[in-house]
């Protein structure tokens, strides 16, 4: 494993404390302008998440009364509480072909952006130590005054993600502060986005961070604040 990815997952609470849990729940409040463009305004306020740790699997509670949004890379799917599938794509990320910025999604679209973010967000950084993904020390960076160690990752081709090649960025104390990457499904006339990162807390031995915002990435590979894209507010956090 990259000694600094080794230096981060131990900061973090070690893989043999994550491996030793199978999933976890949360709280997530969300907001930003995407849901806006995207037709999906209000339905990510306030929900729970379920992932599963060692597979990319969430289930949210946001796809309506008694109803929750399943996620896996090859199936999205809202079923009732009992089961019972309602609708259901198989092939999902075959669904955004042709997309543009602002093309409308419908909630089988939000349920597998969602799920794969999410499992990707409230997973790192022990993931990345995931067979395949390649892993590589590049060039420091200076944000607001600190100095920020950098990662770059080629995931392994059976993980879905935004894109397979990130950029995190590592602050003195171990803690990712920066994700940057391609939403490739969000379609023609996206920019790399940087993901902020911080409100780092411990939950059960594990670090989750609270707060997460969203902004394009301009000039000088700095965040564009004049608009803000995703934000995530996670709590509530319970490791099973």
């Amino acid at each position: 494993m990259n000694d600094l990815l080794q230096h981060v997952i131990d900061t973090y609470g070690g893989l043999d404390r994550w491996n030793g849990y199978r999933e976890l729940t949360a709280r997530v409040r969300g907001g930003g302008v995407l849901w806006t463009l995207k037709q999906q305004e209000g339905v990510l306020d306030d929900y729970t998440t379920r992932i599963e740790l060692h597979r990319q699997y969430a289930a949210h509670a946001f796809a309506g009364p008694g109803l929750l949004s399943v996620y896996t890379p090859d199936r999205v799917a809202v079923e009732k509480e009992t089961g019972e599938v309602v609708e259901e794509r198989t092939d999902p990320r075959a669904a955004f072909a042709g997309h543009e910025f602002t093309t409308p999604w419908d909630r089988l679209h939000l349920a597998y952006f969602t799920g794969y973010a999410m499992w990707t967000y409230l997973t790192e950084p022990f993931s990345l130590a995931a067979p395949g993904t390649v892993t590589e020390e590049i060039e420091p960076w200076q944000e607001d005054g600190e100095t920020w160690r950098r990662l770059k990752v080629l995931l392994a081709p059976e993980l879905t993600g935004h894109s397979r090649e990130n950029v995190y960025y590592i602050d003195a104390d171990g803690l990712i502060r920066r994700h940057d990457y391609f939403a490739e499904v969000l379609g023609t006339g996206v920019t790399r986005a940087a993901h902020m990162i911080s409100g780092h807390r411990e939950y059960d031995g594990i670090v989750v961070p609270a707060e997460r915002r969203v902004w394009r990435i301009g000039e000088g590979n700095k965040p564009n604040k004049d608009v803000l894209s995703v934000s995530i507010d996670v709590s509530d956090v319970s490791f099973r």
